[in-house]
């Protein structure tokens, strides 16, 4: 199993300190997701159903006609090598690390990339995949770069795939909306804008034909009653959205400026996460975690990614705990 963000109570049972104490850093996912109602009693006595509203609400958020729920972006991750004959597949690194975990368990050819060096070695893809914004670093890839680089698989019968986890913040830059085209493939989640990891939740936007042979694949039921209802109102509660998509920059502002103050300029960013690169990664991260304050740490290369923060407590709570790693350095 590959190490994720998250592993809160390994991080408690490691640092002797109760769960409730830390301030968790180190997912990405909105601190402040969408508030769950309560779950109507008889949600739970019946099997997903396909007629529920949710691919309704889906396809209205994404603007997308054709799409297919999934246990989080997992499932298809998992799933989607599987759908090919061993074949070629480029992607960006540092990326998350399941994607090409996936794609080499299924016996295919992995070719590490830079966003820089895509354009040199297209030709000789079959799969490009790419997270965007990429997770760590940030990195951003523009609308009509994608469409061309989709354009040139396609010809070949081959895939491009964009995992857009982060996207929900930035909507405009998605390609939800041409999913249809041949040879495109959009992974969309619920975990992390919404903020409601815990019910893996989310989407597979591709061709009929293809999203086919996925389902069957997944089998039925991958996604169970209770999830669907709660990723349903979600999706149809667009104040919320609105409201969400103003706050988070704000949030991340504050966190870019707290960095930055300490010495931790961010080396890349997205709005749900920043990403630094410094020697000393490990070192923060532990001295961090000894007060209850958790990080996800790279080792390669040697970085720390910082999710936001729920609210001002844990805004100054983060910055006492690095000012005092700055003043114990100097000291040193």
């Amino acid at each position: 199993m590959l190490e994720h963000g998250g592993k809160l109570r390994a991080a408690a049972n490691r640092y002797g300190i109760p769960l409730e104490q830390w301030l968790d850093l180190s997912t990405g996912i909105n601190p402040n997701g969408w508030p769950v109602p309560t779950i109507p009693a008889a949600i739970w006595q019946r099997l997903p159903e396909d007629e529920d509203g949710l691919v309704t609400a889906a396809r209205d958020y994404y603007q997308a006609t054709s799409l297919l729920p999934v246990a989080g972006s997992q499932a298809a991750i998992q799933t989607l090598p599987k759908l090919r004959p061993a074949c070629r597949v480029g992607l960006i690194t540092p990326g998350y690390t399941e994607h090409a975990a996936a794609w080499l368990r299924a016996g295919h050819s992995v070719q590490t990339l830079t966003s820089c060096n895509i354009d040199q070695h297209i030709n000789e893809l079959d799969v490009l995949l790419l997270i965007n914004p990429n997770n760590p670093t940030g990195c951003c890839f523009e609308r009509e770069q994608l469409l061309t680089w989709r354009q040139q698989l396609a010809r070949r019968g081959g895939w491009l795939i964009i995992d857009e986890a982060f996207i929900d913040c930035t909507p405009q830059h998605s390609l939800a909306s041409e999913a249809g085209l041949p040879g495109l493939i959009v992974l969309r989640y619920l975990g992390k804008f919404f903020g409601l990891a815990g019910i893996r939740v989310g989407f597979v936007l591709a061709e009929p034909a293809l999203l086919q042979q996925l389902h069957e694949q997944l089998g039925p039921w991958a996604v169970s009653s209770p999830s669907r209802w709660v990723a349903s109102q979600a999706l149809r509660d667009h104040p919320w959205q609105q409201q969400t998509r103003q706050k988070l920059p704000q949030q991340a502002q504050q966190l870019a400026q707290l960095l930055q103050s300490v010495g931790l300029s961010p080396t890349g960013s997205a709005t749900l996460f920043h990403w630094v690169t410094t020697p000393e990664t490990t070192e923060i991260h532990h001295r961090l975690a000894k007060q209850g304050i958790l990080t996800r740490h790279f080792c390669d290369p040697s970085s720390l990614r910082f999710g936001l923060h729920a609210d001002q407590t844990g805004l100054q709570r983060l910055e006492v705990a690095l000012q005092q790693i700055l003043q114990e350095s100097c000291s040193a």
